[in-house]
């Protein structure tokens, strides 16, 4: 096969799958009561996006994946996320992290996916656990939280310094950790993002990812054969899929807006052209939507060129792109915001459409990745001579 015929192939694929996922935003509609109060996904609906191949849109060709562009995976997530913001959150995190990997030594790949390609794990980043160094690997003990969609999952990549090293992620069991009900949450109650624990377990190195690999590039997963969208940064891929789902709520939040203020005109929308709050209100919502995915998008554009043209994306680049990211959920904050405000008295009732998106993309910006303070002073700082402060980009 041709590298066009595949690539129409691919195109294909992306478009077959986004086309599914359109058809399923009513049913995630429908079921978003049942995800806040069930505090995690509707098992449903984690099985329809199986069905549609979302799980496998990031995922090596070599264990069943679509080897899909970002630009594709995010537009879906964008679209999750009209329906039910938490949906999109856990779903596309989990997704991501065939992606990640992708990148770890191929003994880990066949660990999670040897037995069953749709095998899923969660996350936990943050670097809370203990490490002891032992003989073929280490012992990991710890307790971490916002492990988003974690009782879906069979697997989870938790982080944790290494003792005169650095970052790592480990990639544990379900046999190793134990995952405990906390997720009591304001916004985003249906991504069921509770706590692991894991108490004095053995990772082998294999089954560990070096944050230093994910930053340079020299994954022990990617070789001279793998596909070029295993040689984007990792980080970039993982930031984008805890604020995309801001964009997706926006974008409804907007549309149940105008559709609140329609009706309070009678249906007769001339009516409010003497409103020029509202007419405002609704040009730089959609404005700010629009320019938030237009950089999303550029983004993966010109990051997919460098990596198919052979070249590696640069770090002043990076550092940019990750600051960007940070602000989406500001953006949508601001969107939500000012569309809320003057939604009338019937949105503050519990069960509005509208307040739960405001409560969602609130509840987002408590993300450490979506905090922009340090990534500004971070990207101020690379343009005005100084070295990279940032591993993860």
């Amino acid at each position: 096969m041709t590298a066009a015929e595949k690539l129409k192939n691919k195109q294909a694929t992306a478009s077959t799958m986004l086309d599914a996922i359109i058809a399923l935003k009513p049913q995630f509609r429908e079921r978003a009561a049942q995800a806040k109060s069930e505090r995690r996904v509707p098992a449903q609906s984690i099985s329809d996006l199986q069905q549609a191949g979302f799980f496998l849109a990031l995922q090596p060709q070599e264990w069943g994946g679509y080897e899909l562009d970002p630009q594709d995976f995010f537009r879906m997530q964008c679209t999750i996320a009209e329906g039910c913001m938490s949906t999109a959150w856990a779903s596309g995190i989990i997704a991501v992290h065939a992606f990640q990997l992708a990148l770890m030594d191929k003994r880990a790949q066949q660990d999670v996916w040897g037995d069953d390609i749709h095998t899923r794990i969660s996350s936990s980043y943050a670097p809370m656990g203990k490490v002891e160094l032992a003989e073929g690997g280490f012992r990991l003990s710890g307790r971490w939280g916002w492990s988003s969609g974690c009782n879906h999952c069979s697997w989870v990549l938790l982080g944790a310094i290494v003792p005169g090293e650095g970052f790592r992620t480990f990639l544990v069991p379900e046999s190793d950790y134990t995952i405990e009900d906390t997720w009591h949450s304001m916004g985003l109650q249906g991504t069921g993002s509770n706590d692991i624990v894991v108490n004095d377990v053995f990772v082998p190195d294999y089954r560990t990812h070096k944050q230093t690999d994910g930053f340079t590039g020299n994954n022990p997963g990617v070789d001279a054969s793998s596909p070029s969208l295993y040689r984007l940064p990792w980080a970039q891929t993982f930031i984008r899929v805890v604020s995309t789902p801001a964009i997706g709520a926006a974008r409804e939040a907007l549309r149940l807006y105008s559709e609140t203020v329609v009706g309070k005109a009678s249906g007769d929308p001339t009516k409010l052209s003497g409103d020029t709050s509202t007419t405002e209100r609704v040009a730089a919502a959609t404005n700010a939507i629009d320019e938030m995915e237009a950089l999303l998008y550029r983004n993966f554009d010109e990051m997919m060129d460098a990596v198919n043209r052979g070249e590696a994306v640069p770090v002043e680049y990076r550092v940019k792109y990750r600051y960007q990211a940070s602000l989406v959920i500001e953006k949508s904050m601001g969107v939500i915001d000012s569309l809320f405000s003057s939604a009338g008295g019937a949105s503050v009732f519990t069960g509005a459409e509208i307040q739960q998106r405001f409560l969602d993309i609130h509840t987002a910006r408590a993300h450490v990745a979506n905090n922009p303070t340090p990534f500004a002073r971070n990207l101020g700082g690379v343009r005005l001579g100084a070295d990279n402060q940032d591993m993860f980009i």
